[in-house]
């Protein structure tokens, strides 16, 4: 969802396509797998059109990788999590969108003591670990393995830098840096495919201002 605020990575991806397609946002703050998996058929459904859509996200884990105890609502056990990815990855084999166009999204690792001042501000415990993110993340890599599709794994990529605090904003969620990082990694996969779009109409000088018909229908 905060992907398009200012200076998200959707924004930066939108501005980089701008007349070569659409990016279509469809986060929800707060949401698992275990939702997403029911929601995914009413946000591309068969009349859709799979020959529109270049490429899929699949981007979750951070919450369904929340410890039970603590945050029952939106935890998701690591198998249940697998699982669900595998499904979404599996519908949208079946409206036609194959899966060199899908990709999926590992959480980011979790800053533990930034996180719990958070938590404590809001007068609960710290209800996360990056230990465990990891596991999901690990999962994500395997399920995008099985599927055959593309996977950005950021909980391993973000702490090749040894201090990746930089990269989130309150230990969970991407800080500015944090979604330059993201959009980078993301537009060096989608380049390739999306860098030969045409663009939507003709450029400005092109259109022939005696006649526009004739460039523009």
């Amino acid at each position: 969802q905060y992907s398009f605020q200012e200076n998200g990575w959707g924004t930066y991806l939108a501005e980089r396509l701008v007349r070569k397609c659409d990016v279509v946002n469809r986060g929800i703050s707060g949401y698992n797998t275990r939702w997403a998996k029911l929601v995914l058929p009413r946000l591309i459904t068969e009349s859709t059109g799979a020959d529109s859509i270049v490429a899929v996200t699949i981007f979750f884990g951070a919450n369904d990788s929340a410890l039970k105890e603590l945050n029952p609502k939106q935890h998701v056990p690591l198998e249940e999590y697998a699982a669900n990815l595998k499904s979404m990855v599996q519908y949208l084999k079946s409206v036609d969108i194959t899966a060199d166009r899908i990709i999926l999204i590992t959480p980011p690792p979790l800053q533990e003591s930034a996180w719990e001042k958070a938590c404590l501000a809001k007068g609960d415990k710290l209800n996360r670990c990056n230990a465990t993110t990891g596991q999901y993340a690990q999962a994500c890599v395997q399920v995008a393995r099985e599927c055959g599709t593309d996977v950005l794994d950021l909980w391993t990529l973000m702490q090749k830098d040894q201090d990746f605090s930089s990269y989130l904003s309150d230990g969970l969620h991407l800080s500015t840096k944090g979604n330059s990082f993201v959009a980078a990694q993301l537009w060096s996969r989608l380049e390739n495919k999306l860098s030969a779009l045409p663009s939507l109409l003709p450029y400005w000088r092109e259109v022939d201002h005696r006649n526009p018909e004739a460039s523009l229908l």
